[in-house]
């Protein structure tokens, strides 16, 4: 092992050697000599803030030092000098040219990865890229390449590499040992707030502010905030009949800023015998799941930059690299499968209060050709498949909590306080009401759901027919354990005859702003979409289906649920922040319909009980029984919730049998006998 690691500072050490001399060259002519020079220069920088760190000189930086650090780093992608950088794929076909312009900004992208892995001290991945970097150079020393020769040197770094960077990265989801951000977290002074910036992300007024916020709240806030989020994920288990004690491990995903918070958490955890395991959101094309990031992560320095290079796999997926990443991804987790026998499930903390995020659809970016697209599905289905062989469903569980950022006005630290109301409501009480919601729709074989003024929904939703009513139910009286705050009765309704409009006037998801988004559905699957938010309809469909549907054709109706938190929605009203609340509230604030996978999938077997004795048995649709044939036809590794808010509600009746019509809610405002409670914060 220590011969490897000195054979990589000799191999690190002659590529930083030969890339200091690559700024002062005039082998490559222009415009490309401009760009190997800026990207020769932030290599270097790269190499200093490496030994920096290495050496303990970062230890007496000032804040003012470690944010004239930060944006240095991050300068060139932020939106004010975006239009220039050639991180931007229309400035750099501008300037560098039709043929070379996209891929050397895909070029650009991963070898910003290289923060990270100075931070980290990941020097073997420092010395790969860097290598890479030198071998693309070296193609424009004689003659400008081609295409497809700066194709195939990237394609084979890719590739040849994954052995290092998927294994790293399955290791990363598992192994506590892996500690860099628990250092910080539970070693750091969090009330000296240089600790932010030892990450190596962006740090915008959003995270600075958030820790001065959590700062300067007491103990006690933070420990209610903390054992709401860790009792959550403990009750998971405990209501799905599930053995934590099995478990040794416990992911946590956070943002920068609720240091304070996530470090009472790591010691609730800890005396549950979970060891966290926190890893950052992937820094390399090969392991990122644009736009979402899966990990932590400090502020977005530009939106825009990630959705322009959502697609940059476009370089090199085909059919052999997926079987490739496929085959290390396998050998992965057999070699780190006792560790993954032992995992929890992730325990994730969102953030709220962005302004919502409308992308340009840039033709200059990278688009999956319709043959990646399906590759893409394919390899996501495989690939869920392994994870779940090694991660077993039916014996790991998860919980959701969130919390605003300063970004969502002045009236934050109001906002905040009355979301640490909401997420810990006394769920009791919800249960109470929301059976007596569950029973009258058990009573029924559709729900009709009508949109009022401006929203054109009209659906009708097919709903399991119950065999044995005393012993069985249809929906699920979900409280606040794996989705916070409390709120909702959901189930997997029956495709066939579930037809009609889903339409909404705007909503939020994913990070992304849609404008009028419409799904038609017919026996229970998508047959037609569209939104707002371009002039060009074809970029509607377009952004529809990359970014819901996930590139596939269609996709089924997993989930029909209502919400029931209108304390939730009269906070939203309040404030002003209805656009801006995650879907994991808003959820909460009306109906909502999931397309994708249904909320069981893959331990559709487990048996689940209501508080009340009933056996859950809606877990299931047409296609997810396709799973003992096919379990890529049965999963679709989606699911997608769409609420209309109570305000854009005409109404929810469920349509009986005998032709009775039972009302749950009229005009935006529920009406069953013994929920009439509900319409107070309204």
């Amino acid at each position: 092992m220590q011969e490897y690691e000195e054979l990589i500072q000799e191999r690190y050490g002659l590529a930083m050697d030969r890339i200091r001399e690559i700024g002062a060259e005039e082998k490559v002519r222009e415009p490309f000599r401009e760009y190997f020079a800026k990207m020769a220069a932030f290599i270097g920088m790269m190499d200093e803030t490496a030994k920096a760190l290495a050496s303990g000189e970062t230890a007496a930086y000032t804040l003012e030092q470690w944010q004239e650090q930060n944006r240095r780093l991050y300068e060139d992608i932020l939106p004010e000098h975006y239009e220039t950088s050639y991180g931007n794929p229309e400035y750099a076909v501008k300037t560098l040219g039709e043929v070379h312009g996209r891929i050397l900004s895909f070029l650009y992208t991963e070898l910003r990865g290289m923060i990270v892995f100075a931070f980290e001290q990941r020097m073997e991945d420092m010395t790969i890229l860097a290598e890479t970097f030198i071998e693309v150079y070296n193609a424009f020393e004689e003659e400008i390449p081609s295409y497809k020769q700066i194709q195939q040197i990237l394609y084979w770094f890719i590739s040849d590499n994954s052995d290092l960077t998927v294994t790293y990265r399955t290791r990363e989801v598992l192994d506590p040992s892996l500690d860099f951000a628990k250092k910080i977290i539970c070693g750091e002074d969090l009330t000296d707030l240089r600790y932010l910036y030892k990450y190596g992300e962006y740090v915008s007024e959003n995270e600075l502010e958030t820790a001065r916020f959590l700062n300067s709240l007491p103990q006690e806030t933070i420990n209610l905030m903390a054992d709401t989020y860790t009792e959550g994920f403990r009750i998971g288990f405990e209501v799905a009949g599930k053995d934590l004690s099995k478990k040794k491990t416990v992911n946590i995903r956070y943002v920068l800023g609720f240091e304070r918070m996530i470090r009472r958490a790591v010691e609730n955890f800890e005396k549950m015998g979970l060891a966290p395991v926190i890893y950052r959101a992937a820094a390399n094309s090969i392991n990122k799941c644009l736009p979402s990031r899966n990990g932590y992560y400090g502020g977005n320095p530009n939106k825009q930059y990630d959705y322009d290079h959502r697609a940059d796999n476009a370089v090199y997926l085909d059919g052999a690299f997926a079987e490739r990443k496929l085959g290390v991804l396998r050998t992965a987790y057999e070699q780190y499968k006792d560790l993954a026998r032992v995992h929890a499930g992730p325990a994730v903390l969102e953030i709220f209060g962005e302004k919502p995020f409308s992308p340009q659809v840039k033709e200059a970016a990278y688009h999956l050709s319709e043959k990646q697209q399906k590759l893409s599905v394919s390899y996501d289905n495989e690939a869920g498949a392994i994870t779940k062989k090694y991660i077993l469903p039916q014996e790991r569980s998860f919980t959701i909590i969130a919390f605003p950022i300063p970004e969502i006005g002045p009236e934050f630290p109001e906002i905040f306080r009355e979301i640490i109301r909401i997420n810990t409501l006394d769920y009791r009480l919800y249960q109470r009401v929301q059976q007596t919601i569950i029973d009258a729709l058990d009573q029924g074989y559709a729900v009709h759901i009508k949109g009022s003024k401006e929203n054109r929904t009209d659906l009708t939703v097919r709903l399991w027919r119950l065999q044995n009513p005393e012993k069985e139910t249809i929906f699920e009286n979900c409280v606040a354990d794996v989705n916070i705050p409390v709120g909702e009765v959901f189930t997997s309704p029956v495709l066939a005859g579930t037809a009609g409009i889903l339409h909404v006037t705007q909503v939020y998801l994913g990070q992304l702003d849609y404008k009028n988004l419409e799904l038609t559905f017919e026996d229970g699957m998508i047959r037609d979409y569209t939104c707002t938010n371009f002039s060009n309809e074809k970029e509607n469909k377009d952004y529809i289906r990359e970014n819901i549907l996930a590139h596939h054709d269609t996709l089924p109706m997993g989930e029909f649920a209502i919400g029931t938190n209108t304390t939730a929605y009269a906070a939203a009203r309040k404030y002003g922040i209805g656009d801006k609340l995650p879907i994991l509230i808003a959820e909460k604030m009306g109906p909502h319909f999931a397309v994708g996978d249904t909320c069981y999938s893959w331990d559709e077997d487990t048996v689940l009980h209501n508080p009340d004795g009933k056996e859950i048995v809606a877990k299931d649709n047409e296609v997810s029984r396709l799973r003992d044939e096919d379990t890529a036809k049965a999963y679709f590794n989606c699911h997608t919730d769409i609420t209309i808010p109570y305000s854009e509600l005409d109404h929810i009746r469920v349509l009986c049998e005998d032709g009775r019509e039972i009302s749950i809610i009229e005009n935006g405002r529920f009406v069953l006998p013994g929920t009439e409670l509900l319409n107070e914060p309204l």
